[in-house]
């Protein structure tokens, strides 16, 4: 197994969630928007790259949002809490994703129709729901690949978040990402994961 191989493994089977972080371990704002930037490389049904994330980065920011997340101790302490939103409306991104093929003759206009036909007649929030989810993971990934933890919060107030920070209806909360360094050695805690045999079925 070559090393490339044997670390992206380790990436994969070893990351855990980790609730508490080092609180005196900060993030830039450089560092932040590089984790989303390779975050955006996610796949996405269509290309149309259903996401928004919103970067609670700020010590005032992460207060208006603790008790929102019920108070949940990552919230605090970790050094930024990446909100991952859904995109209702990715269709919009239909014509800045395929114009400039187009235009650039690598795309015919029947096939630029064709896939707009099929965007156009697609479910949004499922869309949304399930490539932003993509889009979560590979953020954790990322993190994971950069010396750092995380933890996936569904548990927050949606509502409330959408109330007071989402100024578009176009987006809806998907999870929550907190990223930072751990106080914690989750990787000693064993994976607890289910027998391949009892959650796959080969056909």
């Amino acid at each position: 197994m070559n090393q490339t191989l044997s670390d992206t493994l380790s990436i994969l089977t070893e990351r855990r969630s980790v609730r508490h972080y080092d609180e005196t371990f900060t993030l830039s704002q450089k560092e932040v928007q590089e984790l989303v930037e390779l975050t955006t490389a996610a796949p996405s049904a269509w290309n149309l790259q259903h996401w928004h994330f919103v970067a609670f980065h700020s010590e005032e920011a992460k207060q208006r949002l603790a008790p929102i997340a019920y108070n949940q101790p990552a919230i605090s302490s970790s050094s930024v809490v990446i909100a991952v939103l859904g995109d209702l409306q990715a269709n919009r991104n239909y014509n800045p994703v395929y114009g400039p093929a187009v235009e650039a003759g690598g795309m015919t206009e029947d096939l630029f129709d064709s896939i707009k036909g099929q965007v156009e007649g697609a479910y949004a929030r499922d869309a949304a729901m399930s490539n932003a989810s993509l889009a979560a993971m590979q953020l954790m990934l990322v993190a994971e690949a950069k010396g750092l933890s995380t933890l996936a919060m569904g548990g927050f107030n949606h509502q409330l978040f959408t109330e007071t920070f989402i100024t578009d209806e176009r987006y809806v909360p998907v999870m929550l990402i907190a990223v930072g360094k751990a106080i914690e050695d989750a990787k000693k805690r064993p994976a607890l994961r289910l027998p391949v045999d009892q959650v796959t079925t080969i056909l």
